[in-house]
């Protein structure tokens, strides 16, 4: 329960830093000037009713005694409006009048001055010690007073009164007037102070910027230039503290980049220029073996065995490097052919092909009614999906089903390969399109797998501008490739 009343509170918070400083000084404003009204309040309260307890010292209880012996108590004009007096015999009230500054309050007080005590109130003013202080007293329809006994001359209790009304009055005049200021400037220090925290925080926001903007940099690949730095620097404050500890890490990343950017092009060149040299020899080598297998003479059975083995390592050899120049080719951006391309037509063919080259395998195809279109490299697109069912082919047992779906979606075309083999271990799902990546690699290497067919697969529909996925699991295995569709304007 405290974890979930935690979690509301903190929903309820300012998330930006600056929403949270002008909170902050709110809430800081609001609880001095709270305690501040509070203090006054009660000081003032204080100062007043210390007076009307002066002021019934001073009178005592003379407007009291003139209730039952006129004349006695002195000119009852003189009392203020409101002053309250009762006159107390044996634990009775004999008499209780309050001034209303009518010209009959002199002397003999009418009817109309009097008031009539409750019960209650009547036990209150009976248990008033003699010369004791002020005691706050509830009198009912009079209201609230501040009474004091004295004792009378004829063994007889008096006690004299005046109203908190004006008191209470004042302090709520007060109390009022606080709120108003108090609210006036909490709302000129919210402005104020939110007009401050913006320009205080303003080097925090250039450093915020100045990280987005490298963020949103394609660092992943190519060469990169960091270009951007944090103006604020200055290592006495603590934003400038965080500048330069940007700066320093963006010419890190920068200089890394750098390294890492000349390694690929020096690794990219070498593959391109190795592979491109390789073909010549390879294709020699494997020319040469076919022209000995073709020698009309007798051949020794080991010899020939020997050829057959060159020549078919020969051509897996010319196979790998094809397929390292083509993905060094792609890795330096030379772009591939953009024409319009059946992607209906490619299904077809391809898996004809799958079908004649893996007869234990059952093969099915999904195609739309209508022809699927996109621009892009025919001839690599084919390469693509006939990768792909090679793939399902080649790693997963006989029997196994092997479906291959075309659909249009939208904007989009989608094609996927799916299979009910034993899927792919968890370990490489998120690795199979890095090159030289093999699931078994003592069976791949005996079925002719060079580890480079879903790596090529990525590399060419990612600069057809499409994207790859794989989703796999025990008894279900589907790739998925969804590609641009051309429109019918293009």
């Amino acid at each position: 329960m405290t974890g979930g009343l935690r979690g509301r509170v903190a929903r309820l918070l300012p998330r930006t830093l600056r929403g949270r400083l002008i909170a902050g000084l709110l809430v800081l404003l609001v609880v001095t000037c709270t305690a501040v009204g509070l203090a006054t309040t009660a000081a003032l309260r204080h100062f007043l009713v210390d007076r009307l307890d002066q002021q019934l010292a001073d009178t005592g209880g003379r407007y009291a005694a003139s209730l039952e012996h006129a004349g006695q108590g002195g000119d009852t004009r003189a009392q203020a409006p409101g002053t309250f007096g009762a006159r107390l015999l044996n634990g009775r009230v004999t008499a209780a009048a309050v001034v209303d500054g009518d010209a009959d309050d002199a002397g003999d007080p009418n009817d109309d001055d009097r008031v009539i005590l409750s019960p209650a109130g009547q036990r209150v003013l009976a248990a008033l010690p003699p010369g004791g202080p002020a005691r706050t007293v509830d009198l009912g329809a009079a209201g609230a007073y501040r009474v004091r006994a004295v004792a009378g001359r004829d063994g007889d209790l008096l006690v004299g009164g005046l109203p908190l009304r004006q008191v209470e009055e004042t302090v709520e005049r007060l109390a009022t007037l606080e709120l108003t200021v108090f609210a006036l400037a909490a709302a000129g220090a919210g402005v104020a102070g939110a007009l401050w925290v913006r320009w205080s925080l303003r080097p925090l926001d250039r450093v915020a910027r100045t990280a987005e903007r490298v963020s949103a940099l394609p660092l992943a690949s190519g060469a990169v230039t960091l270009a951007d730095r944090v103006p604020d620097d200055d290592p006495r404050t603590e934003v400038g503290r965080v500048g330069t500890a940007l700066n320093r890490m963006l010419d890190h990343v920068g200089a890394a980049l750098a390294r890492r950017h000349a390694v690929e092009e020096r690794l990219r060149a070498f593959a391109a220029d190795a592979s491109h040299e390789l073909r010549t020899p390879v294709a020699a080598v494997r020319g040469h073996a076919e022209l000995a297998l073709r020698h009309p003479g007798e051949v020794p059975e080991p010899v020939r065995h020997s050829l057959e083995r060159i020549s078919a390592e020969a051509g897996r050899m010319g196979t790998i490097v094809e397929d390292l120049l083509l993905l060094a080719r792609l890795d330096a951006g030379r772009p591939l052919l953009d024409e319009e391309v059946d992607l209906t037509r490619i299904a077809l063919d391809s898996l004809a092909d799958a079908r004649a080259a893996g007869r234990e395998h059952r093969w099915r195809l999904a195609l739309p009614e209508e022809p699927v279109l996109v621009r892009g490299d025919a001839h690599r697109l084919s390469q693509v999906v006939a990768n792909l069912l090679a793939n399902a082919h080649s790693h997963t047992p006989p029997g196994t089903e092997v479906e291959l779906s075309l659909e249009r979606s939208g904007e989009q075309v989608r094609m996927s390969v799916a299979d009910n083999g034993p899927g792919i271990a968890p370990e490489l799902t998120g690795r199979v399109f890095e090159r030289f990546v093999r699931g078994d690699r003592a069976r791949s290497r005996a079925t002719g797998s060079t580890g480079l067919g879903l790596s090529i697969v990525q590399a060419v529909i990612q600069a057809q501008g499409g994207e790859v996925e794989v989703a796999s699991r025990p008894g279900h295995t589907v790739f998925v490739v969804r590609l641009p569709a051309l429109r019918c304007c293009d």
